[in-house]
């Protein structure tokens, strides 16, 4: 005894604070269960909501309990709430409440335990297509901006037809809406769906296709979660917008398709441009393109001006004009030059002209002299040249005429 308690007090000893064995035991809690993967069964008991909002009830099974807490955020989505007494299966996440030293389970969904079982093996599905790839981000497809031709799968005699048809009337009435009817609910609904889907695959010019049904219950719309509409869904060569059930509704056909709208209204308001705001954007296009025709006139009709300016001073026309009027300043001074030259030309010869009549015996004939030559033209210059009977020629500036010689000149 002596030597057990002397090894106890050699041993090291670990001393916590309640408050470091509280924020072990929540680390140690919490961390166990990841959150949404807590699915715990039991019964419901002290159900208690409270003023703010927020849900308090025990779940039960035996002698076991625990305390389960519902936010105000989860309980305003929950379409009931549990009773007393109701055997149920509930998602959550284990919180310690340090401040009071025991575990809650924070829920944020529940269902009946027979619909229960059914979502657990949902959520196996869904497990299993996501590793797959059917939910993935990256094969979600993009709408076509414009649609002209929209595949509606849905049931002919429900609301959802009607609401996608009055959305596309108000926004955009020149869609072409082809139904492909079939059963939205029920054992048969499946099948009907996957049907309906295949037959628009076939249609020409097909730009979407909006899956649809209004809300209704978990077994109402047990039919989108089922794997045959899933794979159709997601194999389909056209994009498809779900819209099935209310908001909160959420089924495996809304993970498979390349858009979830929140009801079927929203799917249409998501497939369809609003045709006001397409006019607008048109009006706003059609001004800023005519801005820019008007910019792009002005601006050609600028360059155009420069251009004929440029022309202008080198235009043919203009070069001609201005070699004619050289041409005719040149051939002014060549007429003016010529005149001058002919000017002096005449001034230098006017002095031989004027040596040259001193010189002409003509004109000394004209001044009353005259030339007297023999019948063979000889010229007689002196008076003893002559003899008597001699023919003679005398000239004057004015003519000749022949004479006789009637006598000598003495000696």
């Amino acid at each position: 005894m002596n030597e057990n308690w002397e090894e106890f007090e050699l041993a090291p000893i670990t001393v916590l604070t309640v408050s470091q064995l509280a924020a072990h035991l929540k680390e140690a809690v919490e961390s166990r269960f990841a959150w949404g993967d807590l699915w715990v069964e039991g019964e419901v008991g002290d159900l208690r909501p409270t003023a703010p909002g927020h849900i308090f009830f025990s779940l039960k099974e035996g002698r076991a309990q625990i305390t389960c807490v519902v936010w105000k955020t989860h309980a305003a989505r929950m379409a009931q709430l549990p009773a007393n007494g109701q055997a149920v299966l509930v998602r959550g996440r284990i919180g310690y409440y340090e401040d009071r030293g025991d575990c809650r389970l924070y829920v944020d969904r529940w269902l009946p335990l027979g619909l229960g079982q059914r979502f657990l093996a949902l959520e196996a599905l869904k497990r299993r297509l996501e590793a797959e790839g059917l939910f993935e981000p990256a094969r979600k497809r993009p709408l076509p901006p414009y649609p002209q031709r929209i595949g509606v799968v849905t049931s002919p005699a429900g609301a959802a037809l009607r609401d996608i048809i009055n959305v596309l009337r108000r926004r955009w009435p020149l869609a072409e809406l082809i139904l492909s009817p079939t059963v939205v609910q029920g054992e048969e609904a499946p099948a009907a769906i996957v049907a309906a889907l295949e037959a628009l695959q076939a249609l020409p010019d097909l730009d979407l296709i909006i899956i649809a049904r209004g809300g209704g219950s978990h077994e109402e719309l047990w039919a989108f979660n089922d794997e045959r509409v899933v794979r159709a869904v997601a194999a389909s060569i056209h994009p498809v917008i779900s819209g099935v059930g209310h908001a909160i509704d959420l089924t495996l056909t809304d993970a498979a398709a390349d858009v979830h709208a929140p009801t079927p209204s929203a799917a249409a308001e998501i497939a369809t441009p609003d045709r006001e705001a397409v006019a607008l954007t048109l009006a706003a296009w059609r001004d800023r393109l005519r801005q820019a025709m008007e910019s792009r006139l002005q601006a050609m009709t600028q360059a155009l001006q420069a251009l004929e300016a440029r022309l202008q001073v080198h235009a043919p026309e203009r070069a001609l004009q201005a070699r004619a009027e050289r041409l005719h300043l040149l051939q002014a001074r060549l007429r003016s030059a010529i005149h001058q030259q002919l000017l002096r030309a005449g001034a230098r010869l006017a002095d031989p002209q004027a040596r040259l009549n001193a010189l002409n015996p003509l004109a000394v004939l004209a001044r009353g002299y005259a030339l007297v030559r023999r019948e063979n033209g000889r010229l007689v210059t002196r008076a003893d040249q002559v003899r008597a009977g001699e023919r003679l020629i005398l000239h004057w500036a004015d003519g000749h005429v022949t004479v006789r010689v009637e006598g000598e000149a003495p000696s």
